[in-house]
């Protein structure tokens, strides 16, 4: 894998990171605020949708800590394995998210159904991304391991 594709995958996996991040620690050290405040900005996309509950809103952001820590791995060493199972684990999130809030708008205005369904499905779109360029990794070992391999054998 060249230099660029690699620059390529690592911007796309810390693109699905960053919001998780962002997401994941908000939902779990404040979950109240998540509930009443997410996105922020004078915004409520989350009340809408139903009653608090405390312990749900701290597992979604757990999940959402739980796949960072993956992704980030899967940025760093690059394995094509972990890079796969980087990309699916937030396919199989982010795709039933994006349906539900797709099919769940109607306490918003359309601003905000046109902004909560492309953010949401941004999520799927970069997965697939990271899958199709991480299909094009080689071997099992981190690539910095095998790139100095491949140069001291040169």
């Amino acid at each position: 894998m060249n230099d660029r594709l690699r620059v390529g995958l690592r911007v796309v996996l810390v693109a699905l990171a960053f919001p998780g991040a962002s997401v994941g620690l908000w939902a779990t050290l404040a979950p109240r605020s998540f509930y009443d405040d997410f996105p922020g900005g004078g915004r409520e996309w989350i009340a809408p949708d139903g009653p608090f509950n405390e312990h749900l809103v701290r597992d979604v952001g757990a999940l959402n800590l739980a796949l960072v820590v993956l992704t980030i791995a899967a940025a760093a060493l690059l394995i094509r394995s972990l890079v796969i199972v980087a990309a699916l684990g937030w396919l199989v999130y982010g795709v039933p998210h994006v349906v539900y809030h797709a099919r769940h708008l109607d306490p918003f205005e359309s601003a905000d159904a046109v902004a909560i369904t492309s953010s949401l499905a941004l999520v799927p779109v970069l997965a697939v991304v990271a899958l199709g360029l991480g299909a094009k990794i080689g071997g099992s070992e981190p690539t910095s391991r095998r790139s100095s391999r491949s140069s001291t054998s040169a």
